[in-house]
């Protein structure tokens, strides 16, 4: 699978409602950062009950 944004092979595989998006690392760190910044990431980790090894 190829990345959603460019053409290099995806490292990360997302599915919702049946639609597989694939993201490379490059891209797949930009969208955390992007949800990190706009608190998206904390819903993320509510939603996918993220443990911290901290």
């Amino acid at each position: 699978m190829r990345c959603h944004y460019c053409d290099h092979e995806a490292a990360f595989e997302a599915e919702q409602a049946g639609v597989v998006v694939g993201l490379c690392t490059d891209h797949f760190r930009e969208r955390v950062e992007e949800l990190a910044e706009d608190d998206g990431l904390e819903a993320l980790r509510d939603r996918i009950d993220v443990e911290s090894t901290e």
